[in-house]
């Protein structure tokens, strides 16, 4: 029996997994107070530290069993790519691989993020080829070239947002209309009751996207417009933003993944482009470490 464990502490969710002979996800998305925007680093450096252990010893599996450990070290697969909060993972992993006598692997968030994808979304096997991966999440709007090679899938921005993420557009907005951040699910469901949207305009420029109007405008309206008509139109506008975006670059295969992925109405409309479409599950497309588990896997295997 092979189990290979996992171990994400981003933002907002502190992450552990296993796959293998065995799997296990489990998460503790971290409590922002109604009407906040965010949490600072230090805040989540300190909920990490206090509930990693507890998701760790909600385990159920033989440690014994374990052949290597993985961990999302840092935000992206680049230079001088650093976030406090992934400290903590990185940190708790070292200690568990030196109990345990296995090896450990150091990946990304980012990386995790398309690990995940793949195995969840029916097409592994684009592994083996270059494909593009649209990271759509609370922080990130990324569109990204992609090929496996030696623990990461070495992703090049190709097109993205200049400015806000979707997801920061879609949670400022939901703060505006008293929702508790992060806002997604709820705007997800509100939308669906919408009868009408705003004919929105996109700004999109060689794959290249700008947000922060729209919120200026959404958010100067939020007070007086039916909210299930702004979150609509603002999901409205994103899945317009990335289609135009990606009609620019062109890609063959393409690979949706984050929590923004996850949104119904955006899922609906990302299908219409002119490429084979994959998306992540919805319960793997918002942060886990069920890609880092995998990629320990992929790399345990290709070391022997």
């Amino acid at each position: 029996m092979s189990l290979y464990l996992g171990i994400d502490t981003s933002n907002y969710t502190t992450s552990v997994a296993v796959c293998g002979d065995g799997e296990a996800n489990l998460r503790r998305i971290i409590d922002i107070d109604k009407g906040q925007r965010g949490i600072r680093q230090s805040d989540g450096v300190f909920v990490h530290i206090k509930e990693f252990p507890k998701l760790f010893l909600g385990l159920d599996i033989d440690f014994k069993e374990v052949k290597a450990v993985g961990v999302s070290a840092k935000p992206r697969n680049q230079e001088n790519s650093y976030m406090p909060v992934f400290t903590v993972g990185e940190s708790f992993a070292e200690v568990i691989a030196k109990a345990l006598n296995v090896p450990l692997f150091k990946t990304s968030h980012q990386d995790g993020h398309i690990m995940a994808g793949l195995v969840s979304c029916g097409e592994y096997e684009l592994i083996n080829e270059e494909f593009t991966a649209v990271h759509l999440s609370g922080g990130t709007t990324e569109i990204l070239d992609c090929k496996y090679e030696n623990g990461s899938f070495n992703p090049t921005i190709t097109g993205g947002t200049k400015d806000i993420s979707a997801g920061q557009l879609l949670d400022r907005l939901g703060v505006a209309l008293g929702m508790k951040f992060p806002c997604g699910k709820e705007l997800d469901s509100l939308s669906l009751t919408a009868k009408e949207e705003i004919n929105l305009k996109t700004s999109v420029k060689d794959g290249f996207m700008n947000f922060s109007g729209i919120e200026t405008k959404l958010l100067k309206i939020a007070e007086t417009e039916n909210p299930s008509v702004l979150a609509r139109s603002a999901l409205t506008f994103i899945g317009n933003s990335i289609n135009e975006a990606l009609s620019h670059i062109k890609p063959k295969n393409v690979l949706f993944v984050g929590g923004v992925a996850s949104n119904t109405i955006l899922r609906q409309m990302l299908k219409s482009g002119n490429y084979n479409t994959y998306f992540a599950k919805s319960e793997l497309s918002s942060d886990n470490a069920v890609g880092t588990a995998h990629i320990a896997k992929k790399m345990y295997k290709e070391m022997k």
